[in-house]
């Protein structure tokens, strides 16, 4: 399998808690990386399997001329230099892991779909961030389903810090909106490779009014630690979230963020 979780050690729960302006609590979690080849290497395999499965890169890249390393960094994924290329390499990243926090370290079952199917590689994919769906009670009570749409945005770099938790938690207001057609996409990919029971499982989560379950909403900032600033996420504003109230807020820091996108990347396309 190209998927790999060993890399969710070193994301850890620091106990820390601050408060909004509006007295919501924020997690404040730290990704403590280090240098491990072996390690490095198996995120690096499970980062790159989210723009092309390495089942299908041969496929794809027949007719280009490239090698499997040219095609990624020519075709799949964001310029390393040219801008936007740096700010959508740091964005994918910070919503590729929140998706790994939601499925590995709390249960949701995650589709990895959303980076594959980029038209254009500098350039951000639209709807929902990250969508999570988690089934409870062996299908016994339907109601106690539970999906989760998370928003992540990331800073790492600059001098000072912005207001990523806000811009956050304001694109997470808008996921009520574009939740239909993020869960179509999700849906359509999975049917498009043949895997209809997942997206039978997407199915389920269609139509709230006539089979209900359980929303919650997420709002994640990610920092270098550099630029992690406790007085500008004490500034973040909830009350105005459509579901204010079952919004969990985090904030993800580490060392030299900006460095370790780098360098996944670049092992995701030297190691395919």
């Amino acid at each position: 399998m190209p998927w790999s979780s060993r890399h969710l050690k070193w994301l850890v729960d620091t106990g820390e808690r601050l408060k909004t302006i509006d007295g919501k609590i924020v997690e404040i979690w730290e990704l403590r990386h280090k240098k491990d080849d072996e390690l490095l290497s198996l995120w690096a395999r499970h980062f790159r399997n989210h723009y092309c499965r390495d089942a299908e890169i041969d496929f794809l890249r027949n007719g280009t001329g490239y090698s499997r390393k040219e095609y990624l960094e020519r075709i799949k994924f964001p310029d390393v230099a040219a801008a936007p290329g740096p700010s959508i390499r740091s964005g994918d990243f910070g919503e590729i892991l929140v998706a790994d926090y939601l499925q590995y370290l709390l249960g949701y079952w995650v589709p990895r779909s959303r980076y594959a199917n980029k038209a254009v590689r500098n350039e951000s994919t639209k709807g929902c961030d990250i969508i999570g769906f988690k089934f409870l009670n062996n299908g016994k009570d339907e109601n106690d389903d539970i999906m989760a749409i998370f928003e992540s945005k990331a800073q790492f770099s600059g001098t000072r810090a912005t207001p990523r938790l806000q811009l956050a938690v304001d694109g997470s207001a808008k996921d009520l909106v574009r939740k239909a057609e993020s869960l179509n996409a999700i849906k359509q990919d999975l049917f498009n490779h043949g895997l209809l029971v997942d997206a039978k499982k997407v199915e389920r989560f269609q139509n709230l009014e006539d089979r209900p379950y359980h929303e919650v909403y997420g709002a994640v900032a990610l920092f270098s630690t550099e630029v992690f600033d406790k007085t500008e996420i004490a500034k973040t504003k909830t009350k105005t979230h459509p579901f204010s109230k079952e919004l969990f807020l985090i904030v993800i820091r580490g060392d030299t963020m900006m460095y370790l996108v780098h360098e996944l990347y670049r092992r995701a396309a030297d190691e395919a």
